[in-house]
């Protein structure tokens, strides 16, 4: 009896996080999830699309006119383009939540109250960019990477098509853009800011090769693939410089990216896939040849 007591108030504060990962979700917080999810993604979206052909008031620029000249300027379309894509996919994210499918079902509100932590977090970072805010705008962006870095560790194995809309996608781009946007807010177009950018670019790298060797997630792969020739294209079009290597590791990152991911992604896809997604290789196959061996 003295054990049921805290047992009793760890579970309920438990249900009181809004981030705690469920076997199960109650009809009221999956009608819950539906409303705010949807009004959170509204939010982002109709200010993103306004912003993207109207200026706020007072000297200000629409969204696309801060992509300045820096070693991280992005290509406006082909990053306008990864993100409609983003968009269409976070729409079957909202449509699962009203499928029969118990797991879809549970899976999209496992992951609801990051998704619509992620669309104000995006909210408040377009009408700050837009204004020039740009420091605070950066601080958005840290605080939704590790939002949605945490998000991704605890539902790794969530099903394909809600992942890339509401998790390998966005922590993809939030990824990017902490480095755009940092490059933006410190003027970083000088030398010294060219040459150390040659340097850090290459983080891209290591980091979409870090979830495909520990997660297999080619998803993530592709996406900062993409993003990298957004940079490579972005840095192609700018102004040139003396050390304007930028667009060349940019693309060649981009290239190497690709082609892991498909080499990753290929044997899942044609049913071949000797390890599990969401992990690198799990108890039962290391196992296997012991008791093989018995």
């Amino acid at each position: 009896m003295a054990d049921a007591s805290p047992t009793s108030s760890g579970r309920g504060g438990r249900n009181l996080n809004p981030f705690a990962k469920r076997e199960e979700h109650s009809a009221t917080s999956i009608l819950m999830y539906k409303v705010t999810t949807t009004i959170s993604w509204l939010l982002f979206v109709v200010s993103a699309l306004f912003y993207a052909f109207h200026m706020p008031k007072g000297n200000h620029g629409r969204f696309w006119q801060h992509n300045y000249s820096t070693p991280f300027a992005q290509s406006s379309i082909f990053t306008s383009l990864y993100w409609i894509v983003l968009l269409i996919l976070q729409l079957f994210y909202a449509y699962a939540l009203y499928m029969s499918d118990a797991v879809y079902v549970n899976s999209a509100a496992n992951i609801g109250s990051h998704f619509i932590a992620n669309n104000l977090l995006l909210f408040g970072f377009v009408h700050l960019f837009v204004r020039s805010h740009f420091l605070v705008a950066e601080f958005l962006l840290v605080l939704n990477f590790f939002n949605l870095t945490t998000a991704y560790f605890r539902h790794s194995t969530t099903p394909r098509l809600i992942h890339i809309g509401t998790l390998s996608g966005p922590l993809a781009w939030n990824f990017v853009a902490l480095y755009w946007v940092g490059a933006v807010a410190f003027h970083s177009n000088h030398l010294a800011a060219r040459i150390v950018a040659n340097v850090f670019i290459w983080g891209w790298l290591g980091y979409g090769l870090f979830f495909l060797a520990a997660y297999k997630d080619y998803t993530m792969g592709f996406a900062l693939s993409v993003l990298s020739f957004s940079t490579g294209v972005g840095q192609f079009l700018t102004k040139p410089h003396l050390f304007q290597l930028q667009w060349i590791f940019a693309f060649t990152i981009g290239g190497l990216l690709f082609v892991l991911s498909l080499a990753v992604g290929m044997p899942g896809l044609l049913g071949r896939d000797i390890f599990p997604r969401g992990q690198v290789v799990d108890e039962e196959r290391e196992r296997a040849p012991l008791l093989a061996d018995d």
